[in-house]
């Protein structure tokens, strides 16, 4: 489903890179004010780059530590009790060569952050510090808050304005990628924060904050939560991956019985997850209908025979129905989340009383099977057209037309099997 990049992806990406150049340039010429300083903070990115892990479903940020580094680094104004001179361009010429030294290990394996990471990185930064560092420099900070608690408000004020400003960047940069929505998709950006995005914004102020009063030796100490953090994120990512795969081989049950066309249950959920995006589900609803979709024809497994090609879509209502339910007690018994065995148990009725993850499914899976064994877009195109007759009685309207939408991106044809 991914397009080529978009305007705006480009022009976030050459702003990116000439924010980098000006500040690395600029660096190069003047050098490091307090070098001593820019080394702690610059060695913190490198190790919470060393320590990221390949991003996965759902994770908004691979690398927290070190984002949580340079956040610090933008934001930091004193050192034990002596203001700081580095401006805005020496935090982003820090924070980019640092992180450019840090994914060194993780490039070489080709698992390095991908351009749309290191433009949000660098764009987040520069936000920060051009916020912060000219209102600290010129005395305004001072002046206005003094140095008691309200200077840790505006802190945390402006890491905020900064989240918000990089879930927009994140939102932007995958619309361009996908075609999405862009509603929906900030919407899950400003989602993540709640989770790790938090963690990296506390981080980054407590640790600017601890720098301030007790020096360069805070760094090793107030890094520390987050990294243990940073470990149990990537234990439960872990987990959650097992619990996928566990899921995919169960799905591929149907197809190694022969009672569905291989591939089938594959196509049918990454295709029902872009719908579910283009209809604007949550992150947390999308991984329902996936694994909704993955185990949708399991219940032919209790039929005596199997069905021609697995195409359900072809059988009468009321054995599609016995089917769906039979599908639904099997995946009770797995373990899953309830709300799977419901979208399973549904996807055969009426569309007007189903679930909108059930009509998905349901759409989705009678056009994976009515395209069966076409060839080229008139294939497409003719099963589109068969659903859409069909939206008086069995399928949902607006459903049909997000599939088109979906499968208009990808030139009307359909997930290639295996």
């Amino acid at each position: 489903m991914a397009a080529r990049p978009t305007a705006p992806a480009l022009a976030v990406h050459a702003l990116a890179r000439a924010v980098t150049l000006w500040a690395l340039g600029a660096t190069w010429r003047d050098g490091l004010v307090e070098p001593a300083t820019a080394v702690a903070f610059g060695a913190l990115i490198v190790v919470g780059e060393l320590a990221r892990w390949g991003a996965r479903d759902g994770e908004r940020d691979p690398a927290p530590l070190a984002s949580a580094g340079a956040l610090a680094y933008a934001l930091l104004g004193q050192n034990a009790g002596r203001p700081s001179e580095h401006g805005v361009l020496q935090v982003i010429a820090v924070v980019v060569a640092s992180g450019l030294l840090g994914s060194v290990p993780h490039v070489a394996v080709g698992r390095g952050p991908s351009p749309d990471q290191v433009a949000r990185r660098v764009l987040t930064v520069a936000f920060a510090a051009v916020c912060f560092q000219p209102l600290y420099n010129s005395g305004l900070l001072d002046a206005w808050f003094g140095h008691g608690p309200y200077v840790a408000l505006v802190l945390l004020l402006l890491l905020v304005l900064t989240a918000l400003c990089d879930a927009v960047v994140a939102a932007l940069l995958l619309r361009a990628r996908t075609r999405y929505p862009f509603g929906p998709l900030l919407r899950d950006e400003l989602r993540g924060l709640l989770g790790i995005g938090s963690a990296v914004c506390a981080t980054g102020t407590v640790i600017a904050l601890a720098v301030a009063v007790a020096g360069l030796w805070a760094l090793p100490v107030f890094c520390v939560p987050l990294l243990l953090t940073q470990l149990a994120f990537r234990r439960y990512a872990a987990v959650r991956t097992t619990y996928r795969q566990t899921i995919t081989s169960l799905a591929r049950a149907t197809e190694i019985a022969g009672y569905t066309q291989p591939g089938h249950a594959r196509r049918v959920a990454e295709l029902s997850r872009a719908v579910g995006r283009e209809l604007g589900l949550r992150e947390s609803e999308l991984t329902v209908l996936e694994y909704a979709a993955l185990m949708h024809d399991i219940g032919q497994l209790s039929l005596l025979d199997p069905v021609p090609a697995g195409a359900t879509a072809r059988l009468p209502a009321a054995e599609q129905r016995r089917i769906a339910l039979l599908g639904g007690a099997v995946v009770r018994q797995t373990g899953v989340p309830a709300g799977v065995a419901l979208v399973v148990e549904r996807q055969a009725d009426p569309y007007r009383e189903q679930p909108l993850p059930a009509r998905i499914v349901r759409v989705v899976n009678a056009y994976d099977d009515l395209a069966e064994g076409a060839e080229g877009p008139g294939g497409s195109l003719n099963a589109l057209e068969q659903l859409r007759l069909g939206t008086g009685r069995d399928y949902h309207p607006q459903v049909v037309e997000s599939l088109a939408r979906v499968l208009a991106r990808g030139c009307l044809t359909r997930v290639s099997p295996g």
